[in-house]
């Protein structure tokens, strides 16, 4: 099962190295790791995981690892080592009238997401699978913020005269590095849609 793994651990020299070994000894294969901060001796790690077990078991079997706290575990669709943003935007270049559509459909798995929707004056524009056929933003609409909802995870992202909202129902809230890097991606789409 692929899985995605958020921990903190203390930032020295060895420390991701001593976690990294944690979880091939409980038999873990690490496909990719990202560093999302690195504040106050602390790092934010998030790994991609190839995981025999449940996702709530590698929670429980990392307890013992001295500094280390869980922040989330939950499933991913993302392929590591693939380039997801750059196959999204070589597909906007091909058709952009189709953009903001091609946009919604791949950032749930863009961003290890459920799912996602472009909302404009008030109506779903644009909806990847999953998604409610209704939402409502709060009053005044939000600048790009990473938020909990009443029972998912909320990104919220003003793109033109739009606002794409990103959202899951397990893992961790949004970090502000994934928002950085979804935001970023609604610009480019935005601006190939409209060159």
């Amino acid at each position: 099962m692929l899985l995605r793994l958020r921990v903190s651990l203390p930032d020295r020299p060895g420390g991701l190295g001593q976690l990294a070994r944690a979880l091939g000894t409980l038999g873990a294969d690490i496909l990719q790791v990202t560093v999302l901060e690195r504040e106050s001796g602390r790092a934010v790690d998030e790994f991609t995981l190839d995981w025999p077990g449940s996702a709530s078991d590698v929670a429980d079997r990392l307890t013992g690892v001295p500094g280390v706290r869980v922040e989330g575990v939950w499933p991913t669709r993302e392929t590591p080592g693939s380039s997801p943003d750059y196959d999204l935007l070589i597909q906007v270049v091909a058709d952009p009238g189709r953009g903001y559509a091609t946009l919604v459909d791949a950032l749930p798995a863009l961003c290890g997401a459920d799912w996602a929707v472009a909302l404009a004056e008030g109506c779903v524009r644009h909806a990847s699978m999953g998604a409610p056929g209704e939402y409502a933003l709060p009053d005044p609409p939000p600048r790009a913020v990473a938020r909990p909802g009443e029972d998912i995870l909320l990104m919220v992202i003003p793109v033109e005269a739009m606002h794409v909202v990103v959202a899951r129902s397990q893992g961790p809230a949004f970090h502000r590095a994934e928002l950085h890097r979804a935001t970023r991606i609604c610009d480019m789409v935005s601006r190939l849609t409209l060159a």
